[in-house]
């Protein structure tokens, strides 16, 4: 049996690797990882076991497929495990947000904004989140063919910046919207990948992030300018609280206009995106699971009986609360998390040295049946308390766990469960029969081919209701045009940087 040794030293020697596929010179196992990496990590499981070995160019990786592993790593020993392993070079990403930072930097700074993911904080939330939701469904009409996975982006993109930073970009979603499309769906090419090449121009993925990049400098840093010049007004928001947070290296320091700019990046980009991509998901396993979307429907129709939901009725949405859990296992916007070992470690009796490099999936771990009943079975049921836990602890980690688990999750699963719950007792979004989504692995698992569905009227919707469009002035920000994402091939590096 496998098991996890916390005490036992290790030995000072380079330890061997666990075994993995032959790498190609150079190359190392780039190509069929970039060829299909979802596929691959499940081939790497089923033939090596618990622990594999892959190269991106010269570079090993450490694969740990075992539930006991991830939680010895976030959660049990966190402090032996860095994020990030180097600092970054690619100057398209936010390097000092609180995704990458570590130690005590990571601490401090974490502290300083976590009141705003406190409960009664979070709370708070609500009516805005119901809100643009509303404005969203007044907008849709039964008949319409609607791109879900965009309308979910731009809403959510919405709800997350008046939450958090108190402003509204109604009148920007587009710009924005495909903004966020360049610097989270496009990755690095094989060239970037191996040799670091880095081409500033439109054709090259670099380039494209390069672009998005210089736009969302223009606007967050109008954004801090113009918060910085306020006299009198209060804000508690999650910018007031970086305006007032220190370094956590420096004493007595405050963090410079580039760490707010970067949090501020981090908090948009992976507040609005995970949670859109989640709800996409969950609405085509609806489409394609009747029963399901029954069950759902006939919950909303005797919790809410048609009216808008409030917070209140949240805690009774509990099968609404088991479709997000069931849909995050099969499609985890996060699939993979990594860590850079900070000092010898030994697990599963097998040792390893500083320096390791070590990767977890939650595509694997949500979806193995070492773990699993019926894994690939769309079933909310298995949710249930009553039918005591689904899986080992570890098996199911959407937002990550231990001290760097995912500082939003309150907010984004209250988000979530309003978002759904008020479009699912309004429509009925039916996916074409022949219609097959595709699955793009870059920083988060989107649907590939855009996911349109035509809305009918729910069985139980309210045809009299009385809802009312919430309408807030825009505070606008002028940035330029962009177009749409093209997205290159994945760069692991690249997943696993941001």
């Amino acid at each position: 049996m496998t098991t996890v040794n916390q005490e036992r030293s290790v030995p000072t020697a380079t330890p061997v690797l666990p075994p993995g596929p032959r790498p190609w010179p150079v190359l190392g196992n780039l190509l069929p990882f970039q060829r299909d990496p979802l596929s691959y990590l499940q081939y790497l499981q089923r033939t090596y076991g618990d622990m594999a070995t892959v190269h991106i160019g010269r570079m090993p990786m450490v694969f740990l497929f075992r539930p006991e592993y991830v939680r010895y790593i976030l959660v049990e020993q966190p402090r032996k495990f860095r994020n990030r392993d180097v600092a970054l070079g690619d100057d398209t990403t936010a390097r000092e947000g609180l995704l990458t930072i570590d130690g005590e930097k990571h601490r401090q700074q974490r502290r300083a904004v976590q009141p705003a993911f406190h409960k009664k904080q979070v709370d708070s939330y609500a009516s805005d989140i119901v809100a643009y939701t509303q404005e969203l469904l007044l907008r849709w009409q039964v008949g319409d063919t609607v791109n879900i996975t965009q309308d979910m982006q731009a809403l959510t993109l919405r709800i997350v910046c008046k939450c958090l930073f108190d402003i509204d970009f109604a009148s920007q979603l587009d710009t924005l919207g495909a903004t966020f499309n360049d610097m989270l769906g496009t990755q690095n090419g094989i060239l970037d990948t191996l040799f670091n090449v880095r081409i500033d121009n439109p054709i090259t993925s670099y380039g494209r992030r390069k672009n998005a990049m210089r736009k969302m400098n223009m606007l967050i840093y109008t954004l801090l300018a113009q918060r910085r010049a306020e006299t009198g007004g209060e804000h508690h928001d999650v910018l007031s609280m970086l305006l007032e947070a220190e370094d956590g290296e420096q004493p007595n320091q405050t963090l410079s206009d580039k760490q707010i700019h970067d949090h501020i990046l981090t908090f948009i980009a992976a507040g609005h995106e995970t949670t859109a991509i989640a709800l996409s998901w969950t609405f085509y396993l609806l489409a394609r699971h009747p029963e399901v979307r029954a069950k759902l429907q006939s919950e909303l129709h005797t919790v809410l009986g048609g009216r808008p939901p409030t917070l209140e009725d949240v805690p009774k949405l509990t099968y609404t609360d088991w479709v997000l859990s069931e849909s995050m296992r099969l499609y985890p916007p996060a699939w993979l998390q990594a860590r850079f070992a900070t000092e010898d470690f030994e697990l599963g009796g097998t040792s390893f040295s500083a320096g390791t490099r070590l990767v977890v999936s939650q595509w694997v771990l949500h979806r193995s049946p070492d773990y699993w009943e019926q894994p690939e079975v769309f079933r909310p049921e298995r949710w249930d308390p009553a039918n005591g836990d689904p899986a080992p602890p570890g098996a199911y980690f959407p937002f990550g766990g231990g001290p760097r688990i995912c500082i939003g999750m309150p907010f984004a699963q209250l988000e979530a469960r309003l978002v759904l719950a008020m479009i699912m007792q309004r429509f009925d979004p039916q996916v074409p029969a022949d219609y097959e989504p595709g699955i793009l692995p870059v920083i988060t698992l989107r649907p590939r081919n855009p996911l349109r569905a035509r809305l009918l009227p729910a069985p139980t919707a309210n045809a009299s209701s009385n809802w009312e469009p919430h309408m807030l002035a825009p505070a606008p920000l002028a940035i330029q045009e962009n177009r749409g994402c093209r997205p290159a091939l994945l760069n692991l590096l690249g997943g696993l940087r941001l």
